[in-house]
């Protein structure tokens, strides 16, 4: 949620949730700590396994608050941005649980690795994540399963290029037969979420 206004300080407290309504009104501006009970509720009354970019890329306490409650998995995409910096501020912050894996937003496969490998240090999960724009080139597959992401977002198999890498994951799993393991739950448990 862009937020067109912050605090004198410059934190982020308050959220429109109308933004994109070209006659707002700013009714529908809700500060930090309604937002946070919203996503809590919904994670108790839906079966919520993921909530990526909950909040502002600078909003580090309504992070920290969200990922505190252990209600769900907490993706920083624009909170980390695929940035080891940032990975490890909000890894030493305990701003988020889940790392959302963009290789062309950091720019390099090997700056990725060492994206991947500081989030699992640091007891994460990993999601590679194809982009907006995205082509039939399957190679995000190939790198969820060598990087062991465990996760990928792809989006709704609505179209050939979300598609083709479910086909690709489909081969490669066919490839591996009997090796291949689908962690499913299994994998959110080691985050420590209720």
């Amino acid at each position: 949620m862009r937020i067109p206004w912050q605090t004198e300080e410059g934190t982020p407290d308050l959220y429109d949730l109308d933004f994109k309504n070209e006659n707002n009104d700013g009714k529908e501006r809700v500060e930090r700590s309604l937002l946070l009970e919203m996503y809590s509720n919904l994670c108790r009354d839906y079966p919520f396994v993921s909530i990526e970019d909950p909040f502002d890329q600078d909003d580090w306490t309504g992070w920290q608050e969200l990922t505190a409650l252990k209600c769900c998995q907490v993706v920083g995409d624009d909170l980390t941005v695929t940035n080891v910096t940032r990975i490890q501020r909000a890894a030493e912050s305990e701003a988020c649980n889940c790392l959302l894996l963009k290789v062309n937003q950091i720019g390099s496969v090997t700056e990725s690795m060492d994206a991947v490998a500081l989030a699992k240090v640091s007891g994460w999960g990993v999601m590679a994540s194809h982009r907006s724009g995205d082509t039939e080139e399957t190679f995000i597959a190939d790198l969820a399963v060598g990087l062991s992401c465990g996760q990928i977002k792809s989006g709704a198999p609505c179209r050939s290029e979300r598609l083709a890498k479910y086909n690709q994951l489909l081969r490669i799993e066919e490839e591996l037969g009997e090796e291949a393991v689908y962690l499913g739950e299994k994998l959110l448990e080691g985050m420590d979420i209720v």
